[in-house]
């Protein structure tokens, strides 16, 4: 019995020693037409005759991009969007693939006649689906999009459709939120092309959330010393807690971006940028680490962003009082949607302002507390995730 169970040990030694060698003299037979097409110096860039091969791979791609003037039609002013789900579905409508789009907007299918990797393999009609967030709009109607891939011989795939598929354009809804101080009660106008297109009262101590006109282009509020306006963004907007004066109307605003910290990818906020005082705040790229969808969709002007470092409570300050307008938020990570952020506002050593604020890394969130007068500004999030900062907004 023993003689038998050594005898099959061998031949199976001897059947993978056979194998390897095999595919060694493959290799080098592989290795060996390489070397003689090579060395032949009218190769180099020989014309081709011979277009029935087509064993490469190329990508086969689905772009989305933020539509952030909502006009259904991939503008200058549109940004790719990265972390979108985009699933695949073969001519008999079964799944056959999901993939999320990059840093530069697109869900990249590899496609091969040959390649085992490939998710597209064959000919037939095969359909794209844009996974919309929900509440969001595809304001191009194409979220669901379907090609006839064909038999292309020579190509380098093996596969072609007649045409690309058409960018895919999201846009989150306008909603608008705030709480009202219990002191007294405020009327809230909505206003598109100088007309006011809808007017709330805002009753003390209750918190309000609705969605915007799509024309609506800036919001006033007037009653109890809260009176304060605000030109809307093309993101969610939230107020936090109207307790305080807000700014004057005629205060003049100043945007402190990031992309002039550095012309690098990265650095710490130093201390003197913008006249303020930062701790724990890091600029970099938006592209700089890789699957950072917050850290793309984000990004609202520039290439720029910052970002509190580690995920920890970072702050910017100033000795000389500061109006504080507005700021853009973001959660880094799609892991940490709906992460919760508190923004406290001091006058020295006097706490003024302390707002919760809900975060999505698919969209930032505009935070406009508009008030008149800080000293400190502290930002940190309640699961210790990363938060992204661009377009800080400030009276001085």
């Amino acid at each position: 019995m023993a003689e038998f169970y050594f005898l099959w040990i061998l031949l199976a030694a001897l059947a993978v020693i056979a194998a390897v060698a095999a595919f060694w003299l493959l290799l080098r037979a592989r290795a060996g037409r390489k070397a003689r097409r090579w060395k032949d110096p009218g190769n180099d860039y020989a014309v081709r005759t011979d277009w029935n091969g087509g064993g490469g791979m190329l990508n086969y791609s689905s772009f989305v991009y933020f539509d952030v003037d909502r006009d259904g039609r991939y503008g200058v002013g549109d940004r790719p969007m990265a972390g979108i789900m985009v699933r695949l579905y073969d001519e008999a409508g079964a799944f056959a693939a999901s993939v999320r789009t990059n840093n530069a907007g697109f869900a990249n299918f590899p496609m091969s006649v040959k390649r085992r990797k490939a998710v597209l393999r064959a000919p037939g009609n095969w359909r794209f689906v844009v996974s919309v967030p929900p509440g969001w709009r595809a304001e191009s109607a194409n979220d669901s999009q379907s090609q006839v891939l064909l038999p292309a011989p020579g190509s380098p795939a093996g596969l072609a459709s007649q045409e690309m598929l058409q960018p895919v354009g999201l846009a989150p809804p306008r909603r608008l939120r705030g709480r009202i101080a219990d002191t007294g009660s405020a009327t809230l106008s909505v206003i598109g092309n100088g007309n006011v297109l809808e007017t709330r009262l805002l009753a003390p101590g209750a918190a309000f959330s609705f969605d915007l006109d799509d024309g609506a282009d800036s919001i006033s509020i007037s009653g109890s010393g809260l009176d304060r306006q605000l030109v809307l963004s093309p993101y969610p907007a939230d107020l936090g807690l109207l307790s305080l004066p807000g700014l004057a109307g005629n205060a003049v605003l100043e945007t402190i971006g990031f992309d002039d910290v550095t012309t690098r990818t990265f650095l710490k906020i130093p201390s003197g940028h913008a006249g303020l005082e930062w701790r724990n705040l890091n600029a970099m790229a938006r592209d700089y680490t890789k699957d950072s969808h917050g850290y793309v969709n984000g990004n609202v002007s520039g290439n720029h962003v910052a970002y509190t470092s580690s995920g920890l409570p970072a702050e910017f300050s100033c000795e000389r009082p500061f109006g504080f307008h507005s700021i853009m938020l973001s959660a880094a990570w799609l892991n940490s949607e709906g992460e919760v952020a508190l923004i406290e506002s001091w006058l020295g050593d006097r706490l003024i302002s302390s707002d919760e604020v809900t975060l999505s890394a698919l969209t930032p969130l505009h935070y406009a507390p508009m008030l008149s007068q800080v000293t400190r500004v502290r930002l940190s999030t309640k699961h210790y995730w990363q938060m992204v900062l661009d377009d800080l907004v400030l009276a001085r």
